[in-house]
Formats: structure tokens, sequence, C-alpha cells
């Protein structure tokens, strides 16, 4: 049993809703136990100028946490100074997972950004953010999107965290006390086919084994479906039926 008394295999309580915000084209707000995320998807008409005159758009990501989103204040991002690495290191997972289910022709010449700002961090940011940056990014391809057309999103992506503490125990969505203390820490994203996106995996404090790696990409599997489950909940009937849509 673990601090929170969730088994091995156990998510945390997560709540996923979208239309959250007036003015982005798709919006979203995700709470992963204490972890709570707002997305937001703009669209503009235009794109960087080694797309101009392809026909093709282009997806990007921002990350950040606010002031308030950790116990120890997080001072705001100011383009002035040096970039926050992490920062960086994030919203470019964010926008690789979300252009790996995204058909950039589909958007014509327009670039969608991708807004994921933390309210509240308890561990799982990066993840908690792709997944709830998914639910906003369908909202927002449905105000382009013309029947009879290719809907952008092809398939479904989540991604979730797993790790192995210092018993030797393969654990699935790690909070921060979790994360702090792992073993090993693995970040995974993978579509709603079941294809990998990304694998992220440090030993931090000893190295694991193959089979270990296996067992935590296992582990996570069952994770994402579940959270994809959660997408398709939050987007309803009206949406669900649009991802991977020819015509």
């Amino acid at each position: 049993m673990r601090l929170d008394r969730r088994q091995a295999n156990e998510l945390r309580e997560i709540f996923l809703r979208r239309r959250v915000q007036k003015f982005p084209a798709g919006s979203a707000l995700i709470e992963v136990g204490d972890t709570k995320i707002i997305c937001a998807a703009t669209i503009e008409d235009r794109v960087p100028f080694f797309l101009k005159g392809t026909g093709t758009g282009w997806l990007t990501a921002e990350y950040s946490m606010l002031p308030g989103a950790s116990a120890e204040r997080v001072p705001r991002d100011n383009r002035s100074v040096k970039a926050n690495g992490r920062a960086m290191e994030i919203q470019r997972l964010i926008g690789r997972a979300l252009r790996a289910v995204t058909d950039l022709s589909a958007i014509g010449e327009r670039t969608i950004t991708i807004d994921c700002d933390v309210l509240q961090a308890d561990g799982g940011t990066r993840t908690a953010s792709i997944t709830g940056a998914f639910v906003a990014l369908v909202e927002a391809c449905e105000t382009i999107y013309k029947v009879g057309g290719t809907f952008p999103v092809t398939d479904f992506v989540a991604a979730i965290s797993a790790g192995i503490t210092s018993d030797g125990e393969n654990i699935l969505d790690l909070n921060y006390a979790e994360d702090s203390t792992a073993v090993a820490d693995c970040n995974v994203v993978m579509t709603g086919a079941g294809e990998l996106v990304e694998v992220q995996i440090t030993a931090e404090k000893k190295p694991f084994t193959r089979a270990q790696l296996n067992d935590l990409l296992n582990l996570a599997q069952v994770g994402i479906a579940e959270l994809i489950d959660l997408q398709k909940d939050a987007l309803g009937r009206e949406l669900v039926w649009r991802v991977g849509r020819i015509g």
C-alpha cells in the first residue's frame, strides 16, 4: 500500500473537463491527484517561415509553472533572462507528443499553440499536460474542420509515469513524494493504437534491467488505456468520433 493508499497499478483520482476558458479555440482542465493544469489551444492564420506556401501547418507548445504552483515560489518566466531549461524540455515533449497524432497538412497554413500552465504541482506535470492538452487540441481542431475533409487529429495520445520504488516494486502514476525517492522514473507517451511516441527513463540510484523496463512499459500501457477512456468521456460523443476520421 502506497502513502496515499493506492495499489501499485492504480492511478490517482483524475478530473478532466473541457471548455474551461472562453477565448481559446480549445481548452481543458486536468487534475491528477493534487496536480492541476490548465491547457489551452489557440489557432492562428500563420506558419513559421519554412512552411510558407507549403499548405502545411504547425503545432507547438509552451509550458510554465505559476508562482504558487509548488511549495517554493516559482519565478515568473521572463524572456529577457536565461530560459528555464526544464520548461523548454517539457514543452518540446508536449509538442512532439501532439504532433505525432496530428495531420499537419489537414490544418492548412495555420499554427496551433498549446499552452500548459501548472496551477499546482505534485508530480507528473509533463504527463498530465500531454493528456489534458490532447483534449484541448481536439476541441480546437473541431473549429476548423470541414465536413467531408480529414480531421487533423489521427489518434488519441496520453502519457503517464511509472517507476521503481526503493523496495523494488513497480508503481504507476508517481506523485512528488514517490518520484523524489524512486530508484527509476519512467515517463511514457503512447497512442490509442498502442504505439510508443516517447519513453523517458532514468536510473536515479542504481541501474535497472531490461525486464524491469518491460514491466514498466506494460504497467504504463494499462494506465494510458484508462486515461484515453477519460479523454473520451471529456470529449463526448460529438468529438470522439471525429478523431481519425477521413471524409
